[in-house]
């Protein structure tokens, strides 16, 4: 009886061929708004060549140069040290950490957890990060998620050096636009007092999900910002339009958007699944769960990922730890749900948005998710700067001790592929 009832949830071929009807309707006013920002910036195939020139290094870098840029500097450092072969490689690390023991492991790449670090917002932060890492033979991420105005690190050309860093260690990174729903874009909604308002309102409201559109175009065209954060449901469908089209755009899925079940995780893989490209690809290339899934949650959203062909595209991105202030209840520490699942569980990342537990509740300025959102004159003014960096580096030696953690398991990792996969990719 439940097999029978169980082939009334097939989704008809009639119903299949009134949503593309309604896509390529000349007439739908949604999808010919879509395709007029676009149309500004070009056909797909000449966007992403706009793109993919715009992320070159030799270009990021002169054009830091043409500006007489202080990060010039440092980025010269780092390819140094990079081509140089600088930083401790995997086996290297793998050695420091079990000694004679390696012998005993056999690292299973199929398996490898991301390492990320979440928010690196300015290069300061980076570079202090990287000097820290050579000096005391520690791994740099292999994921960055950056939060800071996007507008602000366009004028003191913060954008252009983070871009350039990425490309020379080879880690992926992702940058949050402008238009979401903290800019002002709800005008019903302030601070604090109206934050009930927010609850399934975050996000881009009427036509603030076009503007969504054009940013990106702006900055992937001028910047070669590739990959975005997302966290409502339109930009998200957009998203996956897009890349239909042809424009290889990348974003990832929020925590903010609150994906805590399979249910919710089936129906935005669903999404990628029907406006994948013909090699199976999709837009979607992070997925963070809600803070509140627990492993069970994350085996049974691996199942479905696989069974839409997904499991090579999406990765999965867990909070191993969150800020201190104003998002969670803690303590927060995941490490070892992570060690638990890491072997059954390919494509998922550790995501860092906070230090250790011991470290964090004993700083005079713990890390606060509100900062993300303060401009830098604030910060500067209100002398926390040397604060911020010091809740970052946090983060980075958290992420040390994952990795740590995971390599005395027998556990793979990704850190930055450039600096320490050496023979190891």
């Amino acid at each position: 009886m439940n097999n029978d009832i169980r082939k009334k949830l097939a989704i008809e071929k009639k119903r299949l061929d009134e949503i593309n009807n309604f896509l390529i309707d000349p007439n739908n006013k949604l999808i010919t708004d879509i395709l007029n920002v676009v149309e500004k910036y070009g056909t797909p195939s000449e966007i992403n060549k706009k793109s993919q020139n715009a992320r070159k290094i030799e270009n990021l870098m002169s054009r830091l140069s043409d500006i007489n840029s202080p990060y010039i500097n440092d980025l010269e450092w780092l390819i140094k040290q990079k081509n140089n072969n600088s930083f401790i490689s995997v086996d290297e690390y793998r050695r420091k950490i079990l000694g004679d023991k390696i012998n005993n492991f056999n690292f299973c790449k199929d398996f490898s957890v991301t390492l990320e670090i979440s928010a690196c917002q300015y290069f300061s932060f980076f570079m202090k990060q990287a000097h820290q890492a050579l000096l005391n033979k520690e791994l740099m991420p292999g994921r960055f998620i950056r939060v800071r105005n996007m507008k602000e690190q366009e004028k003191d050309n913060d954008l252009l050096a983070m871009t350039a860093a990425m490309q020379i260690i080879g880690a992926s990174w992702c940058e949050t636009l402008d238009t979401k729903g903290t800019d002002g874009s709800n005008i019903h909604l302030g601070g604090p007092d109206t934050i009930t308002g927010y609850f399934g309102g975050v996000g881009q409201p009427n036509d603030n999900s076009i503007k969504w559109i054009d940013e990106f175009l702006y900055y992937y065209t001028n910047y070669g910002v590739k990959q975005v954060l997302n966290i409502n449901p339109g930009t998200i469908f957009l998203g996956y339009l897009l890349y239909k089209l042809g424009i290889d755009i990348e974003f990832k899925i929020s925590v903010f958007m609150g994906n805590d079940n399979p249910f919710s995780v089936f129906w935005t893989l669903m999404a990628a699944r029907m406006f994948s490209r013909d090699d199976g690809s999709t837009s979607l290339i992070g997925f963070n769960f809600s803070n509140s899934v627990n492993n069970q949650t994350i085996e049974f959203s691996s199942e479905i990922r696989k069974s839409l062909g997904l499991e090579n595209f999406v990765r999965f991105e867990h909070h191993i730890f969150e800020t201190w202030k104003s998002i969670v209840i803690q303590p927060y520490d995941r490490r070892n749900e992570l060690l638990e699942i890491a072997s059954k569980v390919k494509n998922i990342s550790a995501k860092h948005e906070g230090g250790e537990i011991e470290v964090e509740k004993n700083r005079e300025h713990p890390s606060d998710i509100l900062d993300y959102f303060l401009i830098k004159s604030d910060i500067e003014n209100d002398g926390l700067m040397e604060a911020h960096t010091q809740n970052y580096l946090d983060k980075h030696d958290a992420i040390n001790n994952t990795a740590k953690a995971l390599t005395e398991k027998g556990l793979s990792f990704i850190a930055a592929p450039n600096l320490h996969h050496r023979g190891n990719k």
